[in-house]
């Protein structure tokens, strides 16, 4: 359900530089994961794993859609709200990507498998609140979340599985 407060109405130039900045926000999440460890795909399967854990060789893909779908989502609210009005929900957008970013380098570069798991259960809860908090404003923009928050909660599973199977390895 939308909200009946007016809707934001943004010049062409601000929409243009408020996508740019919500997929630049969202490809330095990315980056960092990336650049934390060059060597993910060789640890990630030196990993004991479940039988239902993934090749490495999907997640890039996956990810690569999700992040589009969080930028353009950022975006629909920020073209709803503003970034006064839409103070509380940017702001878990953000706080979500920030928990996002500090995933991979506690899983994989500082090998930290149990904080990681605290860090994706985080994530997974504030993506919850956001996709809340952003269908009062877009269903559309909460829509693109949905598999995003579908993806963490698959990943949080595996994450909790990998950690378990590999505890003093």
């Amino acid at each position: 359900m939308t909200t009946a407060t007016p809707a934001h109405t943004p010049s062409t130039t601000a929409s243009v530089v408020a996508a740019v900045v919500f997929a630049a926000a969202v490809t330095a999440a990315a980056l960092v994961g990336v650049l934390s460890n060059p060597g993910t795909a060789g640890d990630y399967a030196a990993l004991q794993q479940p039988s239902w854990a993934p090749p490495s060789s999907v997640f890039g893909p996956v990810w690569t859609v999700l992040y589009a779908m969080i930028a353009v989502s950022g975006w629909l609210v920020w073209r709803r709200r503003g970034w006064r009005e839409g103070r509380t929900e940017l702001s878990l957008f953000a706080v979500q990507l920030l928990l996002n970013a500090a995933w991979s380098p506690l899983f994989f570069a500082a090998g930290l498998r149990g904080t990681a798991l605290i860090d994706i259960v985080l994530l997974l809860a504030t993506l919850a609140v956001t996709i809340v908090l952003f269908a009062r404003v877009s269903r559309w923009a909460a829509a693109l979340l949905v598999p995003y928050w579908a993806w963490v909660a698959f990943a949080t599973a595996l994450n909790f599985s990998i950690w378990q199977l590999n505890i003093g390895s």
